[in-house]
Parts: structure tokens; C-alpha cells; sequence
């Protein structure tokens, strides 16, 4: 009852703004309505690997799927990487903004509540590096993650993947070399018990990383692994 009370006393103090253009919306960690009806939505996309297709194509396979099957079984990306999501995801991971996490996973939350399929058992957000871990104080797929577990009510473990492996930047690296930039960068402790679960990051552009992780968790005992990330870049 008090941190209701504390709750609407803020919210009349300091009305909650649209983190686009500053209208009130009057809830925080939400967009207006306009902005979020304006935010690049992706309509059509692979299945497997949440690659954009011409619209009239979602749920088909890509051709890369087709001749290269990755070790992940569906992606889900609501969102493409272009403004004004590219603002918003680089508020969260680079500037500190970690309310971005809430408004971020709640639309991405939004989406899955909406599909047929089951849920997986388990969450787990893709481990950053302990040095840049550091070096940035959180980890961006872990708050994502930890808002999506409460949303959707899942269990969520950060702590069962590591990235042993320091590797470099994938977005600075030529396309040709990402795979074996991240070959062997992650490891689990022990058994994987849930059979379903959903790996967690913030953009997904060639999909090496959640690849080489997914590898490694269905070498650990999981046997259905998807992709959940809020945007999809080219590639």
C-alpha cells in the first residue's frame, strides 16, 4: 500500500514522458501512441533466423537457413535496427539508460504473450565478458532478460552461461570472420535441465554469437533453443 501510494505521488509530481518526443503518455517506461505506431516494425522475417524477407514471406525460411541450418530453432526480432530504435537500444547500452530495459522488453513481451507456441522453460541473457562486464557495469541482454522473466513470469539465469573468451567487437569486424571470432567464447556450468529455452540479446545482425551459444547449450542438454532480441540489423 505505501509504495502504491509512493508510486502515484511520483507519477503526479513527475509525469511520465514519451522517451521519443516528450508528450506525456502518463506511464512510465512507455512510448505515445503515435511513436510507438511510427517505430520500424519488422512484418515479414525468416522463422529460424528472424532474417527480413519481402513482406507476404513471414514464418518461410530464408535461403541461408536452407543451405546452412543454424543450431538455433526460431528467432523472434519485433523491431528493426534503424531510427529510432537504434537511439534507444544505444541509450541503454551505452549511456546507462537502464529504464530503456523496461520499455524495450515490454515490447517485446507484448509479442510473445500474442503467439500460439509454448514458452521456453528458461531464459538466458547472452554473457558479456567479465573485463567488459567491468568496464560498463551491467550487462544490457541481462536487464532485457530480467524484465522479460517478470512480464512473462519465466525463470531467467545469468549465471549458467560464461563467456570464457574475450573476443573483439562483431560490428567491427568483416562479416567473413565473425563466426570464428566467436568460435568456443562460451561455456555452461554443468547440465542444461530445461529442454526449451530462449537466449536473450539486444540486436541480432549476422547471428554468429547467439549461434556459437546456442551451440553450446544443446551440447549441455538443451534441445530446443529460440532467439529473443529486440531488433534485427542487415546482413
Amino acid at each position: 500500500m505505501v509504495y502504491d501510494w509512493k508510486c502515484r505521488l511520483q507519477s503526479l509530481l513527475f509525469p511520465a514522458h514519451c522517451r521519443l518526443c516528450a508528450v506525456r503518455t502518463g506511464t512510465d517506461h512507455s512510448l505515445c501512441p503515435a511513436c510507438h505506431a511510427d517505430l520500424p516494425w519488422v512484418e515479414s522475417a525468416c522463422h529460424q533466423c528472424g532474417r527480413i524477407l519481402p513482406p507476404g514471406n513471414h514464418r518461410l525460411l530464408c535461403g541461408t537457413c536452407q543451405r546452412h541450418t543454424p543450431y538455433f530453432d526460431a528467432t523472434t526480432a519485433i523491431l528493426h535496427y534503424q531510427p529510432p530504435v537504434d537511439y534507444l537500444v544505444q541509450r541503454l547500452k551505452f549511456s546507462g539508460e537502464l529504464a530503456m530495459a523496461p520499455l524495450l522488453s515490454g515490447l517485446l513481451a507484448t509479442r510473445l504473450q500474442a503467439r500460439q507456441a509454448s514458452l521456453p522453460e528458461l531464459v538466458i541473457p547472452v554473457p558479456l565478458h567479465p573485463s567488459r562486464l567491468r568496464e560498463r557495469g551491467f550487462n544490457q541482454a541481462t536487464e532485457i532478460a530480467r524484465q522479460l522473466g517478470r512480464k512473462l513470469r519465466l525463470p531467467v539465469n545469468h549465471r549458467l552461461c560464461r563467456r570464457t573468451r574475450k573476443t573483439d567487437t562483431q560490428s567491427l569486424l568483416p562479416v567473413k570472420i565473425r563466426h570464428w571470432n566467436v568460435r568456443n567464447a562460451f561455456s555452461v556450468s554443468g547440465k542444461v535441465s530445461a529442454r526449451h529455452v530462449a537466449i536473450v540479446d539486444d540486436v541480432m545482425t549476422t547471428g554468429h554469437t547467439v549461434n556459437e551459444l546456442a551451440r553450446t547449450l544443446k551440447r549441455a542438454g538443451a534441445r530446443q533453443v529460440e532467439i529473443w532480441v529486440i531488433a534485427r540489423a542487415g546482413h
